[in-house]
């Protein structure tokens, strides 16, 4: 079986992808927006703030949680979501590292 396309870069550039990927819709970094406002909430709380049904908020609550940007607890009969502090600053880190190069290489050129 032929090697698929994600096994000619590095692990680093495969995960800075994935998570890049997740906040590549605008109700995901609504979403994400919201629960650094609010630190934690249940997805009614998320449907309520954005104009979309439940449903679709869930599938991008799961693409969030998939790629580890966010956490969800179980409470009663809801989830609890909030920021993956974690993730999060691991992908900040990444995503820094990518600006430091630039930043480096404009003071070069």
């Amino acid at each position: 079986m032929g090697a698929t396309k994600t096994d000619h870069f590095t692990d680093k550039q495969n995960e800075i992808a994935t998570l890049a990927k997740a906040l590549g819709h605008p109700a995901r970094i609504a979403i994400i927006e919201f629960l650094l406002k609010t630190e934690s909430c249940i997805c009614g709380d998320i449907v309520n703030e954005l104009p979309l049904a439940q449903p679709t908020v869930s599938q991008h609550l799961k693409e969030l949680k998939n790629a580890g940007l966010i956490k969800g607890n179980i409470e009663g009969n809801s989830i609890c979501y909030c920021i993956d502090e974690k993730n999060w600053n691991r992908f900040s880190k990444l995503m820094n590292a990518i600006f430091t190069k630039y930043e480096l290489k404009k003071q070069c050129c």
